[in-house]
C-alpha cells in the first residue's frame, strides 16, 4: 500500500484529473466512482494512509446526483429497547410491498427518511433538543397524509396516536463521537459521469479538502433537512439506521474547506 503526505495526495488528484475520462474499474458496482478512485490511488476500503496526520476519510460522489452519501450507521438510544425492530416496525409498520410475493403475507416494513425541517407524510421527523443535548425522533399524527388513512387506523389500534413514548434519541456526545471519528478530516471528490457503448466513465473534476469536523454544522444541516436519518427495516431484518447527506453540503460540516480542483 502506498503512503501519502497530504501534498503528495493533492498532486495525485491533479494527475488523475488530467487523465480525463476513466473507465469504471468495478462494473456493476453502484459505488464505482469511489472504488475506481481507490484503485487509481492504490488504497483499500476508503482508508487514506497519511502518516503523522489526523485521520482522513475519502468521500467520492457523482456530480449532479440526487443520491445521498452515507455518513455513518448508528442505532437510536436506549439501544437495549431495540427501537427500530421492536417499536417502530411493530407499532408503526405497514405491509411490505413484496408481501405475499417475495416475502410471507404478514411481512411488515418500516422505511422512513426523516430530518428536522418538516415531517414525512407518515408524521415522523427529527427534533433537536439543545438544552438536553439530544436528537430525538418525533411522531405527529396531524402531519399524516390522507393517503395513509388505513394505516392511521392500524396505528391507532396498536399504540395510539400520541407522541412516541419513550422517544428514540441520540445523545449529542454519542453523535459527536461517532461523526467526529468517521468525518474528522475529509477529501471530498466529485466526478462527472458518462456512458458509452454500455460502459461507464468518470472524470474526477472537483476535489475539496475539508478539515476539522464541526458538530454545530452537523446539527444545523440536520435541522435544515440536508442531513437525513434513514430507517430501513422489515420483519426479521433491520438494515441499520443511517445518517445520510445531500450532495454539496459536505463543506458545511467542517470549519475549513479548501478547493483543490
Amino acid at each position: 500500500m502506498k503512503l501519502y503526505t497530504k501534498e503528495n495526495l493533492i498532486k495525485e488528484f491533479h494527475k488523475i484529473a488530467k487523465q480525463g475520462w476513466i473507465e469504471n474499474a468495478r462494473k456493476g458496482n453502484a459505488g464505482g466512482v469511489g472504488n475506481t478512485l481507490e484503485d487509481l490511488l492504490g488504497i483499500e476500503e476508503n482508508n487514506l494512509p497519511i502518516p503523522n496526520a489526523a485521520e482522513w476519510e475519502l468521500k467520492a460522489q457523482r456530480l449532479n446526483t440526487s443520491s445521498l452519501t452515507t455518513l455513518f450507521h448508528i442505532e437510536p438510544s436506549p439501544r437495549a429497547v431495540k427501537f427500530v425492530p421492536q417499536v417502530l416496525l411493530l407499532n408503526y409498520g405497514w405491509q411490505h410491498e413484496e408481501a405475499n410475493k417475495k416475502y410471507p403475507e404478514n411481512e411488515m416494513s418500516f422505511r422512513q427518511t426523516i430530518h428536522g425541517n418538516s415531517a414525512t407524510d407518515r408524521g415522523f421527523m427529527i427534533k433537536i433538543d439543545r438544552e438536553n443535548r439530544k436528537v430525538s425522533v418525533s411522531f405527529d399524527y396531524t402531519s399524516i397524509s390522507e393517503n395513509h388513512s388505513d394505516w392511521i387506523e392500524q396505528v391507532k389500534k396498536r399504540i395510539g396516536l400520541s407522541e412516541l413514548n419513550p422517544q428514540p434519541y441520540w445523545g449529542f456526545d454519542d453523535l459527536a463521537s461517532k461523526a467526529g471519528t468517521k468525518l474528522l478530516n475529509c477529501f471530498y471528490v466529485q466526478a462527472e459521469v458518462k456512458k458509452e457503448n454500455g460502459k461507464e466513465f468518470y472524470k474526477y473534476s472537483k476535489v475539496t479538502m475539508l478539515q476539522k469536523f464541526s458538530f454545530d454544522g452537523f446539527l444545523q444541516e440536520l435541522e435544515n433537512g440536508n442531513i437525513l436519518v434513514d430507517f430501513d427495516a422489515r420483519t426479521g431484518h433491520n438494515h441499520g439506521t443511517k445518517f445520510r447527506l445531500r450532495q454539496n453540503f459536505f463543506p458545511n460540516l467542517y470549519e475549513k474547506a479548501t478547493g483543490i480542483l
